[in-house]
């Protein structure tokens, strides 16, 4: 079930490096100091999520890894989705698309009360 689940989620979002591949370049936000620091932390995050171990080493950790991996994956689309946002906002005048129509608080951590 975790599987089919944490399967689901990878190819929920795409990467905000493809993402701002799709702006156009003759906006007038695309060449301001923000637009660039965006399309660099897409680009930083783009090439640390490339460069961890992913699926092999959850599954060369064993069946009790995989709620482990599921997260990890979760995370990642989440952080794909607000860096997507984020180059939109900075480099493009167009309204945001759909998908990256959200609160971004959604994905704020939770504040843990402990007992």
């Amino acid at each position: 079930m975790v599987l089919a689940l944490s399967a689901a989620l990878v190819g929920c979002a795409t990467s905000p490096v493809a993402d701002q591949a799709k702006l156009s370049q003759q906006d007038p936000k695309w060449t301001s100091p923000e637009c660039q620091q965006a399309r660099i932390a897409a680009s930083d995050y783009d090439s640390r999520e490339k460069d961890h171990p992913g699926w092999g080493f959850g599954v060369l950790l064993g069946p009790y890894s995989m709620g482990m991996v599921a997260a990890v994956k979760q995370h990642e689309q989440q952080q794909r989705r607000l860096l997507a946002r984020q180059v939109h906002l900075q480099c493009s005048s167009q309204p945001l698309p759909k998908e990256l129509d959200f609160d971004p608080a959604t994905y704020a951590p939770k504040k843990t009360h402990y007992p």
